[in-house]
């Protein structure tokens, strides 16, 4: 109703404007364009009420259907998405501003008269609108870069997503190193013990040969000393892969699935590990890495205990369990003896130094 009334006295205003300017046009002066006479006809003043009723007229009858037309309008208008509007208005904006930057050359071309910038304001609104919806997204991101204010990120967005898996296997477990270097600190994150690890451990505990009891029971000793002595977050991963048969298998599978590593000192497991992408913790690697170094030509102290494969070849081992092969030093089992290092062979199963008796090096 309102929207109504407004066409109305629009209408009967601009048609009372109408009636002034017929009025002018037949006798040189409007009312709406100076202020000097206000004292006019009588056929001015018919002229002017004449057109402002057949302006209200018309309003009346136009009202309807110019307010439903506003009403579509306002309904599209507030169908489409914010950004959309505000890039639609940024870019009318910006071209009625150049429109009326280039006004005053327009406007004094020869012969154009009001065309020439009615048309320049018509061309950069529209293309303005344009450009402006077309750079929706560009304006949104400036805008948000500018409202938003800088944050450092917060310091749980600098840490792993992921904790850290160390899954340990049987042998690794049996072998009872691992309680030592975890004591140590040098193993960061969860201990995963699987089920079916677990398993494996207690049939080899019960098992009617006593040396694979005696491993099994020292197995299940090592795990409960880790996890009642030792400062180290252990989980017992409960799930099974019943579709899987071997326990190398399920330990690979689940690595894949925890995104962790696989503690070991098995070579086979390492090599099938490596081949599946799988990363690897090999405790036999890191004690021949803390081992120290021996290199060819030092000389050194053993004592030879057995004889070796090759013929002739005497064994000996250094305290940290390193074999030292002995060229010729089968004549001197259960003696103590200076030896000259020759070579020495690393490998993930272990390392091996080859020496020969140092008197037999004099002797030569």
């Amino acid at each position: 109703m309102a929207v109504k009334r407004t066409i109305q006295v629009l209408g009967l205003i601009l048609g009372g404007m109408a009636g002034d300017s017929l009025y002018a046009w037949t006798h040189g002066t409007a009312l709406w364009s100076g202020y000097g006479d206000w004292f006019r006809s009588g056929n001015y003043y018919t002229n002017v009420a004449l057109g402002a009723l057949i302006g209200l007229a018309a309003a009346t009858m136009l009202a309807g259907p110019a307010a439903r037309w506003m009403q579509q309008g306002a309904e599209r208008a507030a169908s489409i998405p914010t950004i959309d509007l505000a890039a639609g208005g940024l870019g009318l904006t910006a071209g009625l501003a150049l429109s009326a930057l280039l006004y005053p050359a327009a406007a004094g071309l020869p012969g154009a008269g009001f065309v020439v910038p009615a048309v320049m304001t018509l061309f950069f609104g529209y293309m303005g609108i344009r450009i402006g919806l077309s750079k929706k997204e560009e304006l949104a991101n400036l805008v948000r870069m500018l409202l938003e204010p800088r944050q450092a990120p917060a310091p749980e967005e600098t840490e792993p997503r992921h904790e850290e898996h160390k899954i340990l296997d049987t042998s690794v477990i049996i072998d009872g190193r691992i309680a030592d270097i975890c004591k140590t600190g040098f193993i960061e994150g969860t201990l995963v013990i699987p089920e079916f690890v677990l398993e494996e451990l207690q049939h080899i505990a019960d098992s009617s040969d006593l040396l694979k009891r005696n491993r099994g029971r020292r197995g299940l000793d090592i795990l409960n000393k880790i996890q009642k002595e030792l400062d180290v977050k252990v989980l017992i991963y409960e799930d099974d892969f019943d579709e899987i048969g071997e326990v190398d298998s399920k330990l690979v599978k689940l690595a894949k699935a925890l995104h962790g590593k696989v503690v070991t000192n098995d070579f086979n497991l390492n090599k099938v590990c490596e081949l599946q992408g799988v990363s690897v913790l090999n405790i036999n690697d890191l004690a021949n890495a803390v081992k120290p170094v021996v290199l060819p030509g030092e000389e050194i102290v053993v004592q030879v205990i057995k004889d070796g494969k090759e013929h002739g070849q005497g064994v000996a081992y250094l305290d940290d369990g390193t074999m030292i092969v002995v060229e010729g030093g089968r004549d001197f089992i259960g003696s103590t003896m200076e030896v000259l290092v020759t070579s020495v062979l690393q490998t993930s199963a272990g390392r091996m130094i080859f020496a020969k008796p140092k008197l037999l090096e004099k002797a030569q």
